[in-house]
């Protein structure tokens, strides 16, 4: 079988990226500087038509150093998995050389969302290790402007913080809200594959 006939799955960052974060001394002290930075990503990744109006990114909390970020890419990837927490996810692990945020010896992880994370996002949420999750903008403001946030439980939050992970929402969700309104104004693609309200 020619190696040609099924792609390589790549996902890589943007170059904006990297050059629009700080150095790796920067410190982020707390919530609203860790959730400015991902609006920021956000923000940007509109500007420059790069994906949707989602960014994310995992800290080290312990120190507040940033492990890695992510930005949405389903449309430049054409996968519907690179949602910004999955790129965060994923730069953060190959970064860190481990599948697992939590184990033995690892500082305390945090993922950072614009949005709250959808219903594959919190799933791949449960099994990354990080033990914090912090949201911007909530579901439903991804939801008012024609994202499908597929089933969550009701008790979402009650299920993470079972599990071992802390949840903080609300995070500067207007400024989330007003990225999320800008792409909808900007005549951003809503991809979903059959529309918000497929059942």
């Amino acid at each position: 079988m020619s190696q040609d006939r099924f792609p390589n799955l790549q996902v890589s960052l943007p170059a904006w990226v990297t050059e629009f974060i700080p150095a790796d001394d920067h410190r982020y002290s707390d919530d609203e500087s860790k959730m400015r930075l991902v609006l920021d990503l956000a923000r940007e990744n509109v500007r420059r038509n790069e994906g949707g109006p989602f960014g994310a990114a995992v800290f080290d909390g312990d120190s507040g150093r940033l492990i890695a970020p992510g930005v949405n890419l389903v449309v430049a990837t054409k996968w519907s998995g690179a949602h910004a927490e999955m790129v965060a996810i994923g730069v953060a692990q190959q970064r860190l050389e481990t599948f697992d945020l939590g184990a033995d010896g690892m500082p305390r992880m945090e993922l950072v969302t614009s949005t709250e994370p959808c219903s594959m996002c919190l799933g791949a949420t449960l099994w990354t290790g990080v033990r914090r999750l912090v949201c911007g903008a909530r579901g439903e403001d991804a939801e008012a402007i024609g994202f499908d946030e597929g089933p969550k439980p009701v008790a979402w939050v009650t299920e993470l913080e079972r599990r071992g992970i802390a949840v903080t929402r609300d995070v500067l969700r207007d400024d989330g809200r007003a990225v999320l309104d800008a792409y909808r104004d900007a005549a951003g693609i809503i991809y979903n594959s059959r529309g918000a309200d497929a059942g």
